[in-house]
C-alpha cells in the first residue's frame, strides 16, 4: 500500500483557488474511481469532486470552509499496487509546488514517470569522459538538492507572496507537509505569525473571515465565492467601460396575449414560454439588424470583436448571489427549445449546480429586474460585452390606443451599453426594433 495525496485540481476558467463546502468521506473510508468524496465552491458554482484512485481514504487535510489554492493537497488515499516512497525521501523532494497542476477533466491516477537506469562507465573510458558524464548527474543533484530547499507552495501562493514582497524562505507553511498557504502570507500581512501546529486550518465559521456581529446591529460579511467575482467583474466594467443606457417604454399589451396563447398550448412536462422568452427572442431578431451590439473590445488587438452568434446570458438570482447561466446559440433556438433552455439553466444555477463553462461566453445579457417589482433599472454591462438589457415590471395603465385611452399592459425595456463599442444611434435602433416586435409580435416577419 502507498500513499497519495490528491490535491484541488484546476477547476477551469481561470479559477485559482476554491473553497471547500464539505466532505463526502471520512478517514477510514474506502472510495473507488470517480466516487464523489467532496464539494468545493468556486467564484462561479459548486463544483463536485470525484475521486482519482480506488483505495482507502487515510487523511483530509482541509476542513470545511477553508479556501484552497488549485496544486493545495485536499486529501490523502492508500492505493494498493502503488510503489511506497523510500523512507528516507526528504518531505520537500516531492514539492508539488513545481509539479504540473492537477486539472478535473480526465484527471485520475496517473501512470508514474518511466525511470532510466543508470548508465555504466564503460571500460577503459578516459577520466576527462568519465567526468563529461558524471557532469549531468552531478548537475541533477544540485537540482535535486536545490527543489528540496526551496519553501513548498502553490504558483498562485508564489505570485501572492511575489506581489507583496513576502521571502517565502522566512515564512513557515501551516499546510500539509509543511505547504505555505495564502492564510500564512495574510497572517505575516497583518504582522502574526502562521499558525503552527500541524496542517489542520480552522474554518471560516470559526475566523475572523465569518460573518460577525460587532454589536448594534452591525454585520460583518466575508467577500469570497460569486460575491467577490461579481464585485470584481462590477469595478472592471464600470472603470474601463464608459457607459451609457437609452430607456423605451412599450404597450406589449399584444405580447401579453401572445404569451397566454403560447401557454395554454404547451404541453405538461414542457417549459412553459414566458415574457422573458418572447423578449429573449425578440432581442436576437432584433440583433440581426444591429449586429454592432453583440460585440466585445478586444483591447490587446485594439479590436472590436462582433460575434457571428448570440450566446445570451440570463441574469439569475440566486442564494449564493448573482449568476449569470449562458443560452448558446440562443438565435438559432425555436421558441420552444428557448424556453426550455432557460429554465433549465435558471433552476441549475438555483440549485448551485452550474458548471463554470455555462457561466461565461455570453454575447449580450438580459435581466429581469421587473420580477422584484420596480419599473426600470440602469444595468451594468458585462465585461466581455458590449449590452445589456433589463426589463421592467409590466404594468397595467392607461395608454394611448387607437385614438383614445384605454388601460394597456405598459413595460420599460433600458438598454445599457459600451460606448466605446455600440454609439448612441445604435443602441437607439435596437431598442426600437425590440420594441416594434413587443409592441406588434407580427411585425417579427421584417426580420426573418
Amino acid at each position: 500500500m502507498a500513499v497519495k495525496d490528491f490535491a484541488l485540481p484546476d477547476l477551469g476558467e481561470g479559477l485559482t483557488e476554491s473553497e471547500l463546502v464539505s466532505w463526502k468521506v471520512a478517514v477510514g473510508d474506502s472510495v473507488h474511481l470517480n466516487q464523489i468524496i467532496a464539494e468545493v465552491e468556486t467564484a462561479k458554482a459548486l463544483v463536485e469532486l470525484p475521486a482519482p484512485y480506488d483505495g482507502r481514504v487515510s487523511r483530509l487535510y482541509v476542513e470545511p470552509g477553508v479556501t484552497v489554492a488549485v496544486g493545495e493537497p485536499l486529501v490523502a488515499f492508500e492505493v494498493a499496487g502503488a510503489e511506497p516512497e523510500p523512507a528516507g525521501a526528504p518531505d520537500g523532494a516531492d514539492d508539488r509546488a513545481d509539479a504540473p497542476e492537477p486539472t478535473l477533466v480526465g484527471y485520475g491516477a496517473r501512470p508514474d514517470a518511466t525511470t532510466r537506469p543508470a548508465r555504466r562507465a564503460r571500460p577503459g573510458l578516459a577520466p576527462v569522459e568519465q567526468a563529461r558524464e558524471a557532469a549531468p548527474a552531478a548537475a541533477q543533484a544540485a537540482t535535486a538538492t536545490a527543489l528540496a530547499e526551496r519553501p513548498r507552495a502553490t504558483p498562485p501562493v508564489r505570485k501572492l507572496a511575489r506581489e507583496r514582497g513576502i521571502d517565502l524562505s522566512a515564512v513557515t507553511g501551516t499546510g500539509a507537509r509543511g505547504l505555505i498557504t495564502r492564510q500564512d502570507l495574510d497572517a505575516v500581512a497583518t504582522g502574526g505569525p502562521a499558525t503552527a501546529g500541524g496542517s489542520h486550518r480552522l474554518p471560516v465559521s470559526a475566523t475572523s473571515t465569518a460573518a460577525v456581529d460587532t454589536g448594534r446591529g452591525d454585520v460583518r460579511i466575508p467577500i469570497r465565492g460569486v460575491r467577490k467575482a461579481t464585485a470584481e467583474a462590477m469595478v472592471r466594467s464600470a472603470f474601463s467601460a464608459p457607459q451609457a443606457t437609452v430607456f423605451l417604454t412599450v404597450d406589449v399589451s399584444a405580447t401579453s396575449a401572445l404569451v397566454e396563447r403560447l401557454r395554454a398550448r404547451t404541453a405538461d412536462g414542457e417549459a412553459r414560454p414566458g415574457l422573458l422568452t418572447v423578449v429573449a427572442k425578440a432581442l436576437c431578431l432584433a440583433i440581426r439588424r444591429t449586429p454592432e451590439v453583440n460585440a466585445r473590445w478586444d483591447d490587446d488587438a485594439q479590436e472590436i470583436v462582433q460575434s457571428g452568434a448570440v450566446h445570451l446570458g440570463i441574469a439569475a438570482a440566486t442564494p449564493r448571489g448573482l449568476l449569470v447561466p449562458v443560452v448558446r446559440d440562443a438565435d438559432l433556438l425555436p421558441l420552444a427549445d428557448l424556453a426550455g433552455a432557460i429554465r433549465t439553466l435558471a433552476e441549475t444555477a438555483r440549485s448551485g449546480r452550474t458548471a463554470p463553462a455555462d457561466l461565461s461566453g455570453s454575447t449580450i445579457t438580459i435581466t429581469n429586474v421587473g420580477v422584484f417589482g420596480v419599473d426600470a433599472g440602469t444595468p451594468i454591462v458585462t465585461p466581455g460585452e458590449a449590452a445589456i438589457l433589463a426589463l421592467g415590471a409590466v404594468r397595467r395603465q392607461p395608454w394611448e390606443h387607437d385614438g383614445g385611452i384605454a388601460l394597456r399592459d405598459v413595460l420599460t425595456l433600458a438598454l445599457s451599453f459600451d460606448h466605446r463599442i455600440v454609439d448612441g444611434q445604435q443602441a437607439s435602433v435596437l431598442l426600437a426594433d425590440l420594441g416594434r416586435i413587443l409592441s406588434d409580435p407580427a411585425s417579427v416577419l421584417a426580420f426573418v
